[in-house]
């Protein structure tokens, strides 16, 4: 008789199982994602965690019932305060009940850190907190309590990996939030395969999340990150929860940038700022003051502009330096923003505005460590090349933002109001805007407004 196969093969994308392995895989059409995982035969039947949870909730034996919308109630304790505002904003108002969220970033960046400070200010509020760690013994946790101030409430502390266990804790505790630090180190008996694998990371997101449906308690997940910057183990763990934050920034920096990347209950693409400190990390409430410190005020290259981060303005330095070239092939370098469409804009200058930069090496920057990818910075980006090239400086109090064409035009951006109000709550004296977007707007007394409608119109203003 022969034996069953001890392993199979997974896409590392969306988590397709198949016997052999394959160059494509058939679901997702990628090459070279599938990996060899050992399984085992289960114990159980699948969904177990989930009838378990939801029979804590509602009791053995009864039947989910359906439901019209006009009887699910939306109560303001649905949405609960972490302590942060600049957290809550990325959350979309806090965090909401039942919610599985994916906290990841590089080693050492501060995610422990962050969520072990909101468990903090949850304990202090009255909520009852988990917190289950499988990298840290419980005096290690301790000693980094301590460096970030005194804890009181009914804030628990579990170090363990095994899920099972980990699910009975969870039933037994009832807490309100739980901090799983982190996944890469969780793992199921019935999955022979190592932690961290693909099988197991699946598996154990699976069974948190029928968690935290089931019971109506938020699990917040910590992930590692690869070296490409996406979080270890299979892709479809980022479609799986409900929630996905990236901790962003240089562990040799203060200052960290937390992004919502997927948010089901708020906009995308919010950004907070903290600063790391001794005593852990502090929220930068206004990020464009932070951002635009210590900037040149006679400069030429460089250029403030002011880009939409969801739904807040925020306002940067745009850096530029064009220099003679050495070699046949100029050089060209882009950090913070998209490399092809720098080139794109010196196109532009060279074939519309009739600048020879195929003859000078640029580089391009964005001030403070951000990335930017806007449209809205293409203006600003032109102004910066122009400025350093004509060694011509632009007015410091001026604002820049506008969408440039392949034919040299300025288009029109979205939110163009919001971003003149920050200007004006920083002191700026003017603002460079395409044309369409002031035809639109009120007058405004505060700030000079010039609308451009192309490249040139904007560099005649230089």
């Amino acid at each position: 008789m022969a034996k069953a196969k001890s392993t199979a093969f997974f896409c590392k994308e969306c988590g397709y199982e198949s016997s052999k392995w394959m160059g494509q895989c058939p679901a997702c059409r990628q090459w070279n994602t599938m990996v060899e995982e050992p399984v085992g035969k289960r114990e159980t039947a699948p969904g177990r965690a989930f009838g378990s949870a939801l029979a804590v909730r509602r009791g053995v034996g009864e039947q989910p019932m359906p439901v019209r919308l006009d009887q699910v109630s939306l109560e303001e304790q649905d949405r609960i305060p972490t302590g942060y505002q600049e957290l809550d904003r990325v959350l979309g108002s806090g965090i909401v009940s039942g919610s599985l969220v994916l906290v990841g970033g590089d080693p050492g960046i501060g995610k422990s850190t962050l969520l072990l400070q909101v468990c903090r200010n949850l304990a202090a509020a009255g909520r009852r907190v988990l917190y289950i760690s499988g990298e840290e013994s419980l005096k290690q946790i301790k000693l980094r309590a301590s460096r970030i101030g005194t804890i009181t409430g009914d804030l628990l502390f579990l170090c363990e990996t095994n899920l099972d266990t980990i699910e009975e804790a969870i039933r037994n505790a009832s807490p309100e939030v739980v901090i799983i630090d982190s996944i890469q180190t969780m793992f199921r008996e019935d999955v022979s395969s190592a932690p961290g694998s693909v099988s197991q990371v699946r598996e154990s997101t699976s069974i948190l999340m029928q968690i935290a449906k089931g019971m109506g308690i938020t699990v917040f997940i910590v992930g590692h990150v690869t070296k490409e910057g996406v979080v270890a183990g299979p892709r479809v763990l980022e479609h799986m929860v409900d929630t996905v934050l990236y901790f962003e920034g240089e562990r040799n920096a203060s200052y960290r940038i937390l992004r919502g990347v997927k948010n089901r209950f708020g906009s995308t693409n919010e950004i907070g700022v903290f600063e790391m400190q001794e005593k852990g990390l502090e929220e930068v409430k206004n990020p464009s003051e932070y951002l635009l410190s210590g900037r040149p005020e006679d400069a030429s290259g460089a250029v403030v502009a002011c880009s939409i981060e969801g739904t807040r303005p925020v306002l940067l330095e745009v850096q530029a330096l064009v220099t003679q070239t050495n070699f046949g092939m100029p050089r060209r370098t882009a950090a913070g923003t998209d490399y092809n469409r720098v080139n794109l804009l010196m196109a532009v200058l060279e074939k519309r505005c009739r600048y020879e930069m195929s003859r000078y090496d640029a580089y391009v920057n964005i001030a403070g460590g951000l990335k930017m990818s806007e449209p809205a910075l293409d203006l600003a980006i032109v102004m910066a090349l122009v400025s350093s090239l004509k060694d011509r400086p632009v007015n410091p109090k001026t604002m820049i933002f506008g969408e440039v064409g392949l034919s040299g035009e300025v288009r029109a951006v979205s939110m163009a109001e919001q971003r003149i109000h920050e200007a004006v709550k920083l002191g700026f004296e003017a603002c460079i805007l395409p044309k369409v977007c002031l035809d639109k707007m009120k007058p405004d007394h505060r700030i000079k407004l010039y609308g451009v409608s192309s490249v040139r119109e904007a560099i005649a203003l230089l």
